[in-house]
């Protein structure tokens, strides 16, 4: 039998520690976070007290939750009056078909101004459509890259020449190029859309070129052996072997291309006056309201929350294709 007297000092022992342990995991994970949010907002807010701009006092942490609420209740009155624009449509269209059967009737879609959330998803669409592009590009050509010193050494001046090149740079000479070729009487596509979905292609397409290409040349000998002495096909060679091996460089280049096309793609849809979160925060400028800087300060911390939001993203679909299935998301 047990002696209840030294059972219970034990268990005791045992419950600290692991009180202990769940405590350093909460202030690691919980604790430390809020702590560091909440010295911030406190920092911003005493630097914002002290600045006084044209339009007026920097806008606090207080101020900038007002007007997101603001934006978000803009977005239910414009959806409200989407809705009773449709509805209108509905009743006029019962009504003369109730007087003339074969009439034809037609629903005209509501072209009230974006709100603010309207914005956010045409900057993800537009994103992603860049991202995908540059992704369909970039992961083949580093693939051969890697396979391929001669390819390699081809490639690699191109590369270097055109990897520092700035957005902005990029942005006249595309939109020139959608203009001439894009021309179209019915377009199923706006050309503001087309200019920065090529932008943030063109600047998403080296992260991802380089990593992939690293990823594949430092392949293990033991894998290329392994190959050789399956006598694998190329196809099944980059399949079987080089695709697994390559996998977390390869998304280790798709994070910083998305990062890199997410921050492309705010100073594209500023200049193409694509109804994006770029023109957002340009009409915002523009405006030069007292809600203006607010309102501009809510749409930089979307921006980043989205941005953040985005690269969780890549690290599970990581986790899912990856082989390792323990890997650690950092």
């Amino acid at each position: 039998m047990s002696n209840p007297s030294v059972a219970t000092p034990i268990t005791n022992t045992i419950k600290t520690a692991r009180s202990q342990v769940l405590l350093k995991r909460m202030a690691k994970g919980l604790i430390m976070p809020l702590a560091g949010i909440a010295f911030f907002l406190l920092l911003w807010q005493l630097v914002a007290m002290n600045i006084n701009t044209s339009l007026g006092q920097f806008p606090g942490p207080s101020q900038v939750f007002f007007q997101a609420g603001q934006l978000l209740d803009a977005h239910r009155q414009e959806r409200e009056k989407a809705e009773q624009f449709i509805a209108r449509q509905e009743i006029r269209n019962a009504e003369r078909l109730a007087k003339n059967p074969d009439a034809v009737v037609k629903i005209r879609p509501y072209t009230g101004k974006p709100t603010f959330l309207d914005q956010i998803f045409t900057s993800l669409y537009t994103v992603l459509t860049g991202f995908a592009i540059a992704t369909l590009i970039a992961v083949p050509l580093g693939i051969l890259c890697g396979l391929s010193q001669s390819i390699y050494a081809a490639v690699n001046p191109i590369i270097q020449v055109f990897k520092p090149v700035s957005p902005l740079a990029w942005l006249p000479l595309v939109t020139m190029v959608v203009s001439a070729v894009y021309t179209s009487t019915d377009p199923l596509f706006s050309k503001s859309y087309l200019t920065s979905a090529v932008t943030v292609a063109l600047c998403c397409l080296w992260p991802t070129v380089i990593n992939t290409t690293v990823g594949v040349a430092s392949l293990d000998k033991d894998l290329l052996n392994v190959s050789r002495v399956l006598r694998l096909s190329p196809l099944a060679h980059v399949q079987k072997i080089v695709l697994p091996a390559a996998v977390p460089m390869i998304f280790t280049g798709l994070r910083l291309s998305l990062a890199t096309g997410w921050m492309v793609l705010i100073a594209a849809e500023m200049l193409s006056q694509n109804p994006g979160m770029g023109k957002f925060i340009w009409d915002e400028f523009q405006n030069g309201s007292s809600n203006s800087l607010g309102r501009i300060m809510v749409a930089v911390i979307t921006i980043g929350l989205i941005g953040f939001a985005l690269d969780r993203l890549m690290l599970q679909a990581q986790k899912l294709v990856s082989w390792d299935k323990n890997a650690v998301l950092r």
